[in-house]
């Protein structure tokens, strides 16, 4: 057996594991501040957050906040982090804030989605497939385009539109509401087999519920297909290393972000019994998010995830 003299000992027990990501002792580090602008698809990353970062030793706190309140939260260090920053529909506020430095790109967490209008199936089959087939249907739609709450990047994206007239839409009307209160209105709809154009995006279970289509046309306002980035308030990744190495690591897929927020439509649960369901029935996904990650007072991160979720 190799010996050591005290010298060496008492070095090697002052360095402490060199693999281990540096524990968060600063009592900002605490508490991760997350935002929720009332989207389910950010209900249900928010949730694998919490889920991950409790058993580390951290609370999570998560603010539901309307889009441009946590652009500002994350400029004035109120909001921690936003797991949300869909792109391009948020270009403008990734070039007020993000580009300005104000705010800062961490980690991409999701590629392939898609955000645009849509319409259901019996729409598209009349001959609604782009955003200038529109008007052509003007009085079947009551000229009116529903769209999300108001101040989202896509509702002004929408609202664009109209004001510049294009596609010849400068008379139609953006309707605003909540994400379930848009779904609603399309349900209605359908139902009736009524002319509606909405705002459709995946990962979402209205791809699953609903026979719908996205329109064409949009790409100048919407993009092709979209990311969704992780953004953190200035300083953070330097006063909480660890938890800003969780947040690195945290990246999701689009049939695991439809599923949880399918089984939380269909069996009436929390985003948080969803997001443990799902990570208990694929715990293969621990290792990568939480490679290089500790405890908040430093000890093992994996077993004592493992130990609160299996």
């Amino acid at each position: 057996m190799q010996m050591f003299s005290p010298a060496m000992l008492a070095l090697a027990l002052s360095l402490g594991p060199l693999t281990a990501q540096a524990a968060d002792s600063d009592a900002q580090c605490s508490t991760v501040r997350l935002a929720d602008p009332g989207w389910s698809d950010i209900a249900s990353t928010n949730a694998i957050a919490r889920l991950l970062f409790e058993p580390l030793g951290y609370a999570v706190k998560i603010e539901s906040l309307a889009v441009p309140i946590i652009y500002g939260g994350l400029k004035d260090g109120k909001i921690d982090a936003f797991l949300g920053n869909w792109m391009p529909a948020q270009q403008g506020f990734h070039d007020k804030f993000v580009a300005s430095g104000e705010v800062k790109r961490w980690a991409r967490n999701l590629e392939g989605t898609q955000f645009t209008l849509a319409v259901p199936d019996y729409v598209y089959k009349a001959g609604v497939k782009d955003f200038a087939d529109l008007n052509a249907h003007a009085a079947q739609f009551d000229r009116k385009l529903y769209g999300i709450s108001a101040g989202a990047p896509a509702n002004l994206s929408l609202k664009e539109i109209i004001e510049q007239n294009a596609f010849d839409l400068g008379q139609w009307k953006l309707v605003e509401s909540s994400e379930q209160g848009m779904l609603a209105q399309v349900d209605r709809a359908v139902k009736n087999d009524k002319f509606i154009v909405f705002l459709g995006w995946t990962p979402h279970p209205m791809n699953v519920k609903l026979k719908m289509h996205y329109l064409t046309g949009g790409e100048k306002w919407f993009g092709n297909d979209g990311e969704v980035f992780t953004l953190v308030r200035n300083g953070y990744p330097q006063a909480c290393p660890n938890a800003a190495k969780l947040l690195t690591n945290l990246s999701f897929t689009l049939d695991m972000e439809n599923a949880i927020m399918a089984e939380v439509v269909d069996k009436k649960i929390s985003f948080d019994q969803a997001a443990k369901h799902w990570v208990k029935a694929h715990p293969e996904v621990l290792d990568a998010w939480l490679a290089g990650v500790s405890r908040k007072d430093g000890g093992a991160a994996l077993e004592a995830v493992k130990a609160g979720i299996l």
